[in-house]
């Protein structure tokens, strides 16, 4: 990799991504990886790690809604029934950042969620960048 700045570039897509603004990380890890494919270790670390920590920023905000304003209620069904494993599905556009919010909300185990966050989000960025190498 010649420069750290696509690798910056990235983070910050994933991160914004990964919260309440639309994002296209994919499409900016694909794009590097296929100009670039020695860079697939550092760039799906820095990836997973920008995602990860826009979503947990997503479960804080969760933490702090007050009582008496709700998550999604279908988000906050879904945790309530599958714990902070549902958290896998963390990367799944528009229904991620709900259970991010709705997990935090419901004061998950914040160690337990950030785990499975983790891994759904580098699961999702690993598949995209098979695609790309």
């Amino acid at each position: 990799m010649d420069s750290l700045a696509p690798l910056g570039g990235l983070f910050v897509s994933a991160f914004l991504a990964a919260t309440v603004l639309p994002g296209g990380s994919e499409v900016v890890l694909y794009a590097l990886l296929a100009h670039d494919p020695a860079a697939l270790w550092p760039a799906l670390a820095v990836a997973t790690l920008g995602n990860t920590l826009g979503a947990l920023t997503s479960y804080l905000l969760g933490r702090l809604l007050p009582a008496s304003r709700r998550a999604s209620p279908r988000a906050l069904d879904w945790i309530r029934r599958g714990g902070a494993a549902v958290l896998l599905l963390s990367w799944v556009p528009v229904i991620g950042d709900a259970l991010c919010v709705a997990a935090g909300w419901l004061r998950i185990p914040p160690g337990r969620s950030a785990l499975f966050i983790v891994v759904g989000k580098f699961a999702r960025y690993w598949v995209v960048a098979q695609a790309a190498v």
